[in-house]
């Protein structure tokens, strides 16, 4: 039997259809989460080719006059220092996308387990771990996150421990509440009376089924964890001064705006309301994509 080849032709003709296919099923939320995740693969471009986006390094103060508005050099204008503000953007996308996605995936990593350990051992573990999560929660995220990051110090790895303490609680609570409800269903009931372990319940039976809603959260929470670490660089608890960072930047460039500089926080702003509105429309698309409720359309 000779072995098919492979086809870039017929490969691009089948994601065609598959893409055909799943616009037609799912409608305006297919766009949303097409329109959220062409945001984010341009500014994780950047973040991997920075060199292609800008020929000026971010912490170089020879880039040019001090505070030149945007022009054909320098497309978004120069700061108080003379850099050029569109490096600073390329690069701080690194830094800022950097922090929202190990964060929320710490968060992940660590409330998902405690979530279903919790829900389905039950009894005192299951109501201690939910006191200690709900004390946790009660807090405003960004109050939570300003303590964390005044009492660790500024740093890459004690902002993304500050900011991922605010979301252990929401993945805690979504995957204990949903494996409360799983494991009471028939075929859970089912997998107990044939010896199954309850190792292999968790994570064949009940994991399965909240994985979906997890995916959800995490791109929510990656949103909202881009703000969070903005407004902590923002208020001078985020990054050492090296670091290009899009919060540190509004930060600095708020003090000229009187004055008629606007590029300096006008652009930063921009880019942090781009790569968080991305998020949030990945993960709107998704949860209404993912909702089997839809199928019934």
């Amino acid at each position: 039997m000779v072995a098919a080849r492979f086809s870039p032709a017929g490969w691009i003709a089948a994601l065609f259809r598959w893409t055909s296919s799943a616009r037609r099923k799912y409608g305006g939320e297919w766009w949303l989460m097409v329109a959220g995740v062409v945001v984010i693969a341009f500014i994780l471009t950047m973040t991997v080719f920075p060199h292609l986006f800008t020929r000026f390094d971010p912490n170089d103060q020879n880039a040019g006059s001090q505070m030149t508005a945007p022009s054909s050099s320098h497309i978004m204008g120069t700061d108080n220092l003379s850099r050029d503000v569109w490096a600073r953007i390329v690069y701080g996308a690194q830094t800022i996308l950097g922090v929202a996605i190990a964060a929320a995936l710490l968060s992940a990593i660590i409330g998902i387990p405690l979530g279903l350990l919790s829900g389905f051992a039950g009894g005192v573990f299951d109501r201690i771990l939910s006191l200690i999560m709900d004390s946790v929660y009660s807090f405003p995220g960004l109050i939570l996150a300003i303590a964390f990051a005044a009492m660790l110090g500024p740093g890459v790895i004690n902002i993304t421990l500050a900011v991922a303490v605010v979301y252990i609680p929401t993945y805690f609570r979504l995957v204990r509440g949903q494996t409360l409800s799983i494991k009471e269903e028939v075929y859970v009931e089912a997998a107990r009376a044939i010896g199954a372990r309850r190792g292999t319940i968790l994570g064949r039976y009940i994991f399965p089924n909240v994985i979906a809603t997890v995916v959800v959260v995490l791109s929510l929470n990656i949103a909202d964890a881009i703000m969070t670490e903005a407004a902590l660089s923002y208020i001078g608890l985020g990054l050492p001064a090296g670091i290009p960072d899009w919060g540190m930047d509004l930060s600095m460039g708020k003090k000229f705006l009187p004055s008629g500089i606007w590029w300096m926080i006008t652009f930063p702003g921009l880019m942090i309301m781009l790569l968080a509105l991305g998020f949030t429309m990945l993960g709107e698309g998704l949860a209404e994509i993912l909702n089997p409720r839809l199928l019934e359309k």
